[in-house]
C-alpha cells in the first residue's frame, strides 16, 4: 500500500477520490484479501482515506486531518512528558515568527479581519471576568488568524494543535481578574497594531510578551511544592 500512500501524498489521488475496488486492488498488488484490508486499515488510521460500507461504498481519499497529532499532544501532557515550561518556550519562539510574518504579509483584508477579532475581544473585557471563557476564544481566534496571514501551514497546524490542547492549563491553573483580561487585551493591541504598520520586529516582541505574561500567571497559581518540584530536565512538571 506505499503506492497509495504516495499518490495520496503527491496528490495524484486527490480527496474526493474514490480507490479502485477491493478485486482491482487484488489483482494490481497481487495480494491476499486479507492483507488488502489491512493495508487499507492502516491507511483509514493515518486519516488518508475514509472506509465507506454499502451500496456504493469504497475506499475515499480524504484531506488529512490535525486530530491525531492533536491528539498525541494532548497525551503528552496528560502523561507530563510536556511541562508548563516546555509548552511555553515553544510558544514563545513560534507565537514571535508567526506576528513577525503576519506583519510582513498583512493585507488590507487581513487587517479587517484582525480588526474585528480585536473589537470582539474588548467588548469581552468590558463584560468583565464572566465573559473569560469568550476572551480566551477571541484571543485564539487572533492568533489563529496570524497564523493564516503568516501564510505557512505548518504554522496554522501547530497553532491548532498547542490551542486546542493548552486549555488543560488554563482550566486548573488560571484565576482570571479583570485587570489581568484589560492587560492581555492590550497586549493583544499591541501585536495587531504592530502588524497594522508593518513592525515586524515589534509584533515578534509584543507576541512573546503576550505568550510570557500568560506562563506567568500559570506558574504564579502553581502550588508552592509542584513550582519545586523540578525533573530531570530542569523544567517544572505539571
Amino acid at each position: 500500500m506505499t503506492q497509495i500512500q504516495e499518490a495520496i501524498l503527491h496528490r495524484e489521488l486527490k480527496p474526493g477520490d474514490m480507490l479502485p475496488s477491493e478485486r482491482e486492488l487484488k489483482e494490481t498488488f497481487e495480494t491476499s484479501r486479507g492483507t488488502l484490508r489491512e493495508a487499507l486499515r492502516v491507511l483509514e488510521q493515518k486519516g488518508l482515506i475514509e472506509i465507506r460500507l454499502g451500496a456504493g461504498g469504497g475506499a475515499m481519499v480524504v484531506d488529512a486531518p490535525a486530530t491525531p497529532l492533536s491528539e498525541s499532544l494532548d497525551l503528552l501532557i496528560r502523561l507530563q512528558k510536556i511541562s508548563l515550561d516546555h509548552l511555553a518556550e515553544f510558544r514563545e519562539g513560534v507565537e514571535g515568527t508567526v506576528a513577525a510574518l503576519s506583519a510582513e504579509r498583512a493585507t488590507p483584508a487581513d487587517l479587517e479581519e484582525l480588526e474585528a477579532l480585536l473589537t470582539k475581544a474588548g467588548e469581552h473585557v468590558e463584560a468583565g471576568p464572566a465573559r473569560w471563557d469568550a476572551f480566551v476564544a477571541a484571543d485564539k481566534g487572533t492568533h489563529q488568524a496570524l497564523a493564516r496571514i503568516a501564510g505557512n501551514p505548518l504554522y496554522i497546524l501547530i497553532h491548532q494543535m498547542v490551542h486546542d490542547n493548552i486549555h488543560r492549563y488554563y482550566d486548573r491553573l488560571l484565576s482570571i481578574d479583570g485587570d489581568r483580561m484589560k492587560q492581555n487585551y492590550r497586549d493583544l493591541e499591541d501585536i495587531v497594531s504592530a502588524v497594522r504598520t508593518g513592525d515586524a520586529d515589534a509584533a515578534r516582541r509584543a507576541a512573546q510578551r503576550h505568550v510570557r505574561r500568560f506562563g506567568g500567571y500559570m506558574r504564579e497559581s502553581l502550588p508552592a511544592d509542584r513550582a519545586a518540584d523540578l525533573n530531570g530536565n530542569g523544567n517544572r512538571t505539571f
